[in-house]
């Protein structure tokens, strides 16, 4: 079956669900005879599906779905997805697959830090992990102690975590002097985008090798893709999916190589099929076939989203901009955090950062405020914080703060 017909197939399941029955209405799925017929209809999006709250997704009966699964709801109505047993199948699959790309085998001891619950995470690193027939070791958030322990007594090679919890285990570790007693080999890290200096931090501490693992819970979770040996972008399991890289202002389709925001249309999804999601992930797709041999495509390191980019006095301000700056300068850690004020009339940004606690301060301080200004537009107020000072989390970190609404 060729792509055109995949994508009808899963168009003519997604109708099934009061959703799409409305989002599609009037649509004749034998009028889409060309993928550009396909590329005319409409984007779904969060907002969309949020008010498909709580079950207007499901596009089969009620005797089929097996789970469900949410996002966090933190930043307004929840968004629920249905799932059969094929969809749960299906995504073990593909997570079993990715930890093979990581060079995983049956013989690693698979650590397991993320979340269980209603969101995606430790149930999709622990199913993946059982198929590929690992040890698993499904430990979830927090209990740092706990964690050490479990980690030198049973000799885990694999930590799975969010970038933020990896750097606190590794900043753990090292306090504790216990790294000669750690086993870790590799770290399948996800969840939030994260800069190069975090990532040679995390990987040098732990003395790991560290892939991205991608996916968010609309389209199964993690586990949709992930950065082969190589390191030359994440590969996307186009047989389970088609991806699209759009402008986000426009909509217009771009070409391979040039950045844009990710569109996913799911191929197999039964219980809530979604048909052209805009993830708001940045990113672009890498053309070429990558030298590790494996014929699916990849897509570059996520450089932010189209909807974290916040403006101050004018200047336009995405994560990953601060990331590649304070990855510039010697002395200066990969923990930052913005605070945005609106203050007598102007707004005022302060961006905090980590340093040694032997470091010249105040000069690191004219050093990121002249940097930011040369590169952004805009003279932050800067701050240097001691090693350790900036919240970690054991889930995402928050790093930007607007407290002018």
């Amino acid at each position: 079956m060729n792509t055109l017909d995949q994508i009808k197939q899963s168009i003519q399941k997604a109708m099934n669900s009061a959703f799409y029955q409305k989002h599609f209405a009037g649509l004749n799925i034998e009028d889409i005879k060309t993928m550009d017929d396909f590329k005319k209809l409409p984007f779904t999006d969060k907002e969309d599906l949020r008010q498909a709250y709580p079950l207007g997704l499901q596009a089969v009966p009620d005797e089929k779905i097996v789970r469900i699964h949410s996002s966090s709801g933190t930043t307004g109505t929840p968004v629920i997805i249905p799932y059969t047993k094929k969809d749960v199948e299906d995504w073990a699959i593909m997570f079993k697959r990715c930890y093979e790309t990581a060079g995983c085998t049956n013989l690693d001891r698979i650590h397991i830090t993320p979340g269980y619950g209603l969101w995606t995470a430790g149930i999709g690193f622990q199913a993946g992990a059982e198929l590929l027939g690992a040890l698993t070791i499904p430990m979830g958030p927090g209990n740092t102690d706990k964690q050490i322990k479990m980690m030198i007594d049973l000799k885990s090679t694999v930590i799975c975590a969010t970038s933020s919890y990896a750097l606190l285990l590794a900043e753990e570790i090292e306090k504790r002097g216990v790294r000669d007693k750690i086993h870790l080999k590799k770290g399948v890290i996800g969840s939030e985008r994260w800069g190069e200096k975090m990532r040679k931090r995390i990987a040098g501490e732990l003395g790991v090798e560290l892939y991205d693992i991608y996916g968010l819970t609309e389209i199964y979770g993690p586990g949709i893709g992930i950065n082969c040996q190589r390191q030359s972008g994440m590969h996307i399991w186009t047989d389970y999916m088609y991806i699209e890289i759009i402008d986000p202002k426009t909509g217009q389709l771009l070409p391979d190589n040039e950045a844009g925001e990710l569109v996913i249309t799911t191929l197999c999804k039964e219980g809530a099929p979604l048909i052209r999601y805009r993830t708001h992930d940045l990113t672009r797709i890498i053309p070429g076939k990558c030298e590790c041999g494996l014929d699916y495509p990849r897509i570059a390191t996520l450089i932010g989203r189209s909807d974290d980019m916040v403006k101050v006095r004018g200047a336009i301000i995405y994560p990953s901009r601060v990331e590649e700056i304070l990855s510039s300068i010697d002395g200066v850690s990969s923990e930052y955090q913005i605070m945005i004020d609106h203050l007598n009339g102007k707004d005022i940004l302060t961006l905090f950062f980590e340093t040694a606690k032997n470091a010249d301060a105040a000069n690191l301080e004219k050093a990121v405020e002249h940097e930011f200004k040369q590169k952004i537009g805009l003279t932050p107020k800067a701050k240097a914080v001691g090693m350790g000072e900036l919240p970690r989390s054991e889930k995402k970190s928050t790093r930007v703060f607007d407290n002018r609404y």
